[in-house]
């Protein structure tokens, strides 16, 4: 990789670190406005660990040392955003949540969960060439 290369890199790898800690506040937002119920409580909670794992695993995929620990961890935060999408679609699929409130969120969970996953495609295919 040339210079320019690693600094567009670099700069993208800000970006989504941002994109990705904007998506934790939102459902952390979102989560304070779930009725005070004991479905919603639950389901709330393991969506707020979720959500917010996304972030923090992409930050720690970012800081990997090899192409292997990157894989690893990407993975796991491709699992951290599928999960996301999932309590969000429970939510609204059990009616405690608005297809209003919840549309912005899985909007760009989805979003997210695509680019993560071809991240993750991508950065397997180059580690098998690598080996």
């Amino acid at each position: 990789m040339n210079g320019g290369d690693r600094g567009e890199t670099e700069h993208f790898g800000e970006a989504l670190r941002r994109r990705t800690k904007a998506f934790a506040l939102d459902v952390l937002e979102f989560c304070r406005g779930l009725p005070k119920t004991d479905e919603a409580m639950v389901i709330g909670r393991q969506l707020l660990r979720s959500g917010m794992a996304v972030g923090a695993n992409y930050r720690a995929a970012s800081r990997a040392r090899s192409a292997a620990e990157f894989v690893s961890k990407i993975s796991i935060v491709v699992e951290e955003a599928d999960e996301t999408l999932y309590w969000l679609e429970t939510l609204l699929e059990a009616s405690i949540a608005t297809r209003s409130r919840v549309e912005a969120l899985l909007r760009e969970g989805n979003e997210s969960l695509r680019n993560f996953a071809a991240s993750q495609r991508t950065a397997k295919k180059s580690s098998r060439r690598n080996t």
